[in-house]
């Protein structure tokens, strides 16, 4: 493919004729990883940073370690990380790439690497993104030592291949990139608040604890099979089984969760196992969190459930109604060898219930924060495309922030 007018083609992509190209190394002052000998921790004091803690563009700080005084000094002979160093996961789960803040005194263990940037070359922030975008991330993919616990050894890292910008392109390739990260940071924290909000409010309506305006009087406590079928999908023959989309799709437990493998049944059935969206289903091994199915038609194989609501439950109100319940059984089977719920599981429930109308309330309140939910969700993913677009115009040049020198306005 013919490269255009001012670009050239090197080993990590095309890029500007003016941008160099060197190992990591080359634009560094040190590269080295944490403390090799096992650290003195105390309850308190400086923090102690693992893999673990270093996640792409921040530092978590939520479960941490520390160290005393003597210790971060000794500590930070062999490592001293400072604010605008790059960290880097190089145990367990590796690869992810952060910035060292100003305000954060911390060490490392082994598991973590540090590199010192030369800033007079690069800029911290820059390589950060480098590093968190694909073509970095094969490169440290395929330097990956594959043993029992995968490793990024130094030399390793010291040979990742950067493109190397004029510092101030790379500073505005920064800038735009971290506002994106600013703004994928800020709708992380509302849905955290939305979340938390929905839970509060699922603990208030369906234990009564909190009323709806215009509903009052006691809740009857009822079994929950006079007002609902448990029905139990149907053991369809695996040899009506097909991936290519023959026939109608089988609703499996796995499905529940995600969609990496799908069957097609493709023989005769039963229209009472037909499934249609916006029916309760639960999973009757492993986790039992029902879920509302909303792929299209489908057939209730074995090993899923369906909540089949009779006079006196709202379908919706039952979703969220029965999620509580299911947790406690999941908690009473966690130690058994697998865990199975039944029909009878969920019939012999006993619990107040509300009247129908105000079943019918709580859960349009209810249904209502699940869309606010669901819309910053897209909101936030969508924004999560866009900064991989800006990365892939940003990082390779393809895009310009910065007019090169001597070129014509």
């Amino acid at each position: 493919m013919e490269v255009r007018p001012g670009y050239k083609r090197t080993e990590v992509g095309v890029i500007p004729e003016e941008w160099d190209v060197r190992d990591l190394s080359r634009i560094s002052t040190k590269i080295t990883d944490g403390d090799h000998a096992t650290p003195q921790r105390s309850k308190q004091g400086y923090y102690l940073l693992s893999a673990r803690n270093v996640l792409n563009g921040r530092i978590d700080v939520s479960d941490v370690d520390h160290v005393g005084e003597s210790e971060y000094h000794r500590m930070r002979q062999r490592c001293g990380p400072e604010a605008g160093d790059v960290l880097i996961s190089c145990s367990g789960t590796i690869g992810r790439i952060c910035v060292v803040p100003g305000d954060l005194p911390c060490v490392l263990v082994r598991s973590a690497a540090l590199v010192k940037l030369d800033r007079g070359l690069a800029d911290g922030r820059f390589i950060q993104f480098w590093l968190q975008g694909f073509e970095a991330q094969g490169q440290i993919s395929n330097s990956v030592n594959q043993g029992a616990q995968p490793n990024l050894f130094l030399n390793h890292i010291e040979r990742l291949r950067c493109p190397v910008p004029p510092l101030p392109e790379q500073r505005a390739i920064a800038a735009a990139l971290s506002g994106v990260d600013a703004l994928l940071g800020g709708l992380d924290r509302l849905i955290a608040k939305k979340r938390d909000l929905k839970q509060a409010t699922m603990q208030q309506l369906l234990t009564g604890q909190t009323r709806l305006p215009g509903f009052s009087g006691e809740w009857e406590v009822r079994r929950l099979g006079e007002v609902l079928k448990f029905q139990v999908g149907c053991p369809f023959s695996s040899i009506f089984f097909n991936e290519k989309e023959q026939g109608v799709r089988l609703v499996k437990n796995r499905d529940l969760k995600s969609d990496d493998q799908i069957f097609h049944y493709s023989g005769k059935y039963d229209p009472a196992f037909h499934v249609s969206d916006g029916d309760v289903l639960i999973g009757m091994d492993g986790d039992f969190l029902p879920c509302r199915w909303s792929k299209g038609p489908a057939l209730l194989n074995q090993r899923v459930g369906r909540i089949v609501p009779l006079d006196g439950l709202d379908r919706e109100f039952a979703f969220y109604y029965l999620i509580g319940p299911l947790k406690e059984i999941e908690v009473a089977t966690a130690s058994t060898t697998v865990k199975h719920l039944s029909h009878g599981d969920i019939e012999g429930i006993e619990k107040p219930l509300p009247s129908v109308p105000e079943q019918t309330a709580i859960a349009a309140v209810l249904c209502d924060m699940d869309a606010e939910l669901a819309a910053l969700e897209a909101r936030r993913d969508k924004t999560r495309d866009l900064k991989q677009a800006m990365m892939q115009e940003l990082l390779t040049g393809k895009t310009r922030l910065v007019k090169p020198e001597g070129a014509h306005a």
